[in-house]
């Protein structure tokens, strides 16, 4: 039997963030179709009806095409455990995507060979730099036109502030794209656009040919084989050395291209990933760090998803086991609530696919059934050692919306549904102090939120909204505990609110007054994030 130690070190939790239409869906599900998770992209095994994205389950991302909230998914390949975490990359859905980060030991970042590093990307990038995640580069797509791999390289190097090491490089792209050559191995992948097989395959063959070997012209074309050789000697002497540990502290890149959607250089990408990325990683908490491979077993809260189930109006709580074994008979502690529990109905999701599990190890993620008892970055341990995980940091809303129900009667379906869809995360709710008012202000990071907000709220909690667009765009948290709102000097168009959790904040319309309250009211302190606080 595998000890405590072994089941940690193969364990591998990584999260995929890209820009929209990168190829982010496709290459996962390729992933998905190594580790036998699937039959064939596109459908979960079995499933013969209508096929979408194995990882979008929710109606609305079915309608759109899009991934609206991360999944989780786990399966196994050559000895590993592997985790993956697959975030919206609509560039709406970034609150979700950035607390999905908190929960990964690395990142895949898919990059669209055309196109390059896209606005999205730079955001979710500046998430794993504040965790000092590595981050695994691949450039999606070389079976289409694309930029010079060059440029991709430098591009990445110059907006993201990260270094790189092309692990493999393309030759050519498009109708010439002829494979990539693996600067370890020293040989050549080469690509085969033929029909695609049952698994959705092209055909891919290593080839043991050093540059310069006449036979190469005959594989690849002279033209290519003499840029590809140049290729090579600039990049031995101009790019940076690969350094593990550089990889490891999210200092250095490594970088690969292939076609996700052909399967071209997705399985080398794979096993390459697999070898350079970590095992589950310590924890920082009130008590310092958290060995994963400790026996008292930890986790915390990083994403809430209700009615995953319509026949059932269940919430799923999902975890990322951050220290020692679970068991689903094991009594464990709700630090927030101060509570001692069993964690219900425990389960391994694939998307909506679930399966009741006995047993999970640090780095897995799991689902537990929440009446209503967890919120957000809750941290849940072993009944011997209590302690805080950090808290999951709260991101400033960039557009808001005063929201009341329509129907006068339908108030606790309201109230019920804005309280829940807010702990889930998928937006924050806001009230103005001492109004009394029967209404709230609804804050999102993206215009979509609020479409599946009220998606939600009539196909969910069966309740209609009247809703009226506020011009706010900049939201602060007054850090000042002691500072007493109602003296505060402020424009007309600056608005007092208050979160669920009592804290106060202040709506902006431009950053012009932001600066003018902060020049107004000496000793003022404002941030962008709430981080809360350890208690």
């Amino acid at each position: 039997m595998a000890s405590l130690k072994d089941e940690i070190n193969r364990r591998r939790t990584f999260a995929i963030i890209s820009h929209p239409d990168a190829g982010k869906t496709t290459l996962t599900e390729k992933f998905l179709l190594y580790g036998g998770a699937i039959a064939q992209a596109g459908a979960v095994k079995g499933k013969k009806n209508s096929r979408h994205a194995v990882s979008d389950w929710m109606e609305i991302e079915k309608q759109r095409g899009i991934s609206v909230t991360s999944s989780v998914m786990q399966f196994q390949y050559g000895g590993y455990c592997i985790n993956i975490l697959d975030t919206p990359g609509h560039q709406d859905f970034s609150e979700d995507t950035y607390r999905t980060l908190m929960a990964a030991d690395s990142a895949v970042m898919v990059i669209d060979a055309s196109k390059g590093v896209e606005n999205q990307t730079r955001k979710l990038f500046k998430v794993c730099v504040m965790r000092h995640i590595p981050i695994f580069t691949f450039i999606n797509k070389m079976d289409r036109e694309a930029r010079s791999p060059f440029d991709l390289v430098e591009q990445i190097e110059s907006e993201l502030g990260i270094q790189t090491y092309p692990v493999n490089w393309p030759i050519g792209c498009g109708k010439e794209f002829k494979g990539v050559y693996d600067r370890e191995k020293k040989h050549i992948i080469s690509f085969e656009n033929e029909d695609e097989t049952a698994f959705g395959k092209h055909k891919a063959a290593a080839t043991e040919v050093e540059l310069g070997d006449p036979s190469l012209d005959e594989l690849i074309g002279a033209e290519l084989h003499s840029t590809l050789s140049d290729d090579i000697e600039l990049l031995d002497g101009a790019s940076y050395d690969f350094d593990i540990d550089k990889v490891r502290h999210g200092e250095l890149s490594p970088v690969f291209f292939g076609s996700a959607l052909t399967n071209f250089g997705v399985e080398p990408f794979l096993e390459r990933f697999l070898e350079m990325t970590t095992s589950p990683t310590a924890r920082m908490s009130s008590e310092g760090l958290i060995d994963p491979f400790s026996e008292d077993f930890s986790a915390f809260v990083f994403k809430i998803q209700a009615n995953m189930n319509k026949a059932h109006r269940d919430r799923i709580t999902f975890l990322r086991v951050c220290s020692g074994k679970f068991d689903k008979e094991m009594d464990v502690l709700h630090v927030q609530g101060n509570k001692k529990m069993r964690l219900s109905q425990p389960q391994q999701i694939m998307a909506q696919e679930r399966e009741i599990i006995d047993e999970a190890y640090a780095g897995d993620i799991i689902g537990v059934f929440d009446p209503g008892i967890f919120a957000i970055g809750d941290t849940i341990c072993s009944p011997k050692r209590k302690f805080e995980f950090e808290p999951i940091p709260t991101f400033a809303p960039e557009h808001f919306m005063r929201v009341r129900q329509k129907d006068t009667l339908k108030r606790k379906q309201f109230e019920k549904g804005t309280a829940q869809i807010a702990q889930e995360g998928a937006i924050q709710i806001f009230k103005e102090p001492d109004t009394g008012l029967e209404e709230v202000i609804v804050g999102v990071v993206g215009v979509l939120q609020l479409e599946v907000f009220e998606y939600r709220m009539k196909n969910e909690y069966n309740c209609e909204l009247f809703k009226e667009g506020l011009s706010y765009s900049y939201i602060r948290w007054i850090d000042n505990k002691d500072i007493d709102v109602k003296k505060l000097k402020l424009s007309s168009d600056t608005k007092v609110v208050q979160d669920f959790k009592g804290n106060f904040l202040l709506l902006f319309t431009s950053e012009w007054n932001i600066r003018w309250a902060l020049e107004k009211n000496e000793g003022l302190e404002l941030s962008e994030f709430n981080r809360g606080a350890l208690q």
